[in-house]
């Protein structure tokens, strides 16, 4: 029993080209119809938004391209076709893409990987290790998602669920052991940390400028950090409003909405300024704040929002997306080297996985053998019991004599076989199944 996969990632498709390539349910069950149909009866697919990608088992050479000749065969009709000049639906501007592909264009996206190689891949996918966001911890539960998925449809069996219940104890043990998605690599929460470490926000005063994803976050973080207030301005009453829908903090903080219009007035009573606009042009400017007392502020809008003239004010601290990129870095470089750290664990584990899945692939003659014993044993009995008068205690002792016997002949050739390399335990099955009629 061989594994390998197939599939498509962020690393060579792009957003519209992975969108395109995206298993619903459906395509799903056609997948496992179609690997099925070919002789391929244990498969998980796993399907993210920055991943299509089939895990599967196979056992002979030939098999091992059906998994990317079946993800073809559903997902070909979905992408343009190419032509001799330009692809249909393919406009001049994107033609570069398609210009090396060969009659199927999924040809120059898909990626393969077999044996030991798809192990050790799986393992570091379930790990967070082949993500966008390195170390990032989601894809955790979207494996064991798929898992639940494939079980449940019938396609995964002994081989599989131990593959990824090792993928999935080797990931939680890297995040225990090294913590790599604890290093913050949002801006905003990097921010909003290295304001907190300047100036405590509990208890104080907070001035929000923005409506966007940003200023959203921003406000998610600045609430846990239980502040007195906060004020949220902008452009428009609809945009801060819904910012603030929900009730990100049931309560807990007083949030206000103001009109932008009002927002030098708020700054001036407030201890705290954040602002993350996608305006092109400054939304504080120094001229136009009256500063009479200790302020901090946070930019997190590129471009600036906040005046960098303002850091001259000595009653003004701030802190903007150079300074926070900085950190950014930091941590992305910290978890890197951890990622690379991680790297010789699941190596480790997976080593340990794929000496199982050896050792399984010889499981079938095994207990096809030890059945043929059955058989002699009880055909043995059987005999010897017609022949003689035998109490219950004598012939209780002579079937253990002789299940000892056989399982005694055995012991050494099955260790034998199992401690095999994969080559020569096909020969050596083959050799035992046609010696025992198996």
């Amino acid at each position: 029993m061989r594994f390998g996969y197939c599939g498509v990632n962020y690393r060579k498709a792009n957003q519209d080209i992975r969108d395109k390539i995206s298993f619903t349910d459906s395509k799903k069950e056609e997948m496992f119809g179609l690997l099925h149909e070919r002789g391929i009866y244990q498969s998980m697919i796993l399907s993210t938004c920055n991943r299509s990608e089939v895990f599967y088992f196979y056992e002979k050479d030939s098999q091992k391209n059906i998994g990317a000749d079946c993800f073809k065969l559903i997902f070909s009709r979905e992408l343009p076709e190419k032509k001799a000049g330009l692809c249909s639906s393919v406009n001049k501007a994107q033609n570069n893409i398609y210009k090396d592909c060969g009659n199927n264009i999924l040809d120059m996206y898909i990626e393969q990987g077999f044996e030991k190689e798809a192990v050790e891949y799986l393992f570091r996918v379930t790990a967070g290790l082949e993500s966008m966001v390195l170390g990032e911890d989601q894809i955790l539960g979207q494996v064991r998602e798929a898992m639940e998925f494939s079980r449940t449809m019938g396609y995964s069996k002994k081989e599989m669920n131990r593959v990824v219940t090792d993928a999935i104890a080797c990931a939680k043990k890297i995040k225990t052991l090294y913590k790599i998605s604890e290093i913050p690599l949002s801006v905003g929460y990097v921010g909003v940390k290295e304001l907190n470490g300047q100036c405590s926000i509990r208890g104080k005063k907070v001035l929000l400028i923005g409506s966007g994803q940003t200023a959203g976050l921003a406000l998610k973080y600045i609430c846990e950090y239980q502040p007195l207030s906060v004020t949220v301005c902008s452009r428009t009453r609809e945009g801060a409003k819904r910012l603030t829908e929900g009730n990100l903090t049931d309560g807990a903080v007083n949030i206000q909405i103001r009109d932008l219009s009002e927002r030098y007035n708020i700054a001036g009573q407030s201890d705290i300024v954040v602002s993350a606009t996608s305006s092109p042009h400054l939304i504080i400017e120094a001229e136009k704040c009256n500063i009479n007392k200790k302020i901090y502020m946070l930019d997190l809008a590129a471009p600036r929002d906040i005046d960098v003239n303002l850091k001259d004010n000595s009653l003004c601290t701030l802190i903007n997306i150079d300074m926070i990129g900085e950190v950014v870095e930091r941590n992305k470089s910290e978890r890197k080297e951890l990622s690379e750290k991680a790297a010789s664990i699941i190596e480790g584990c997976a080593e340990e996985t794929v000496k199982w899945l050896r050792l399984t692939s010889v499981d079938g003659t095994i207990e096809s053998l030890q059945k043929r014993c059955e058989d002699i044993v009880n055909d043995s009995f059987s005999y010897i019991n017609s022949k003689l008068s035998l109490s219950e205690h004598e012939q209780m002792v002579i079937k253990r004599t002789l299940k000892a016997s056989l399982k005694r002949l055995l012991r050494e050739p099955i260790v034998e076989l199992k401690s095999l390399e994969e080559e020569e335990q096909e020969l050596y099955k083959r050799t035992v199944e046609k010696l025992f009629h198996i």
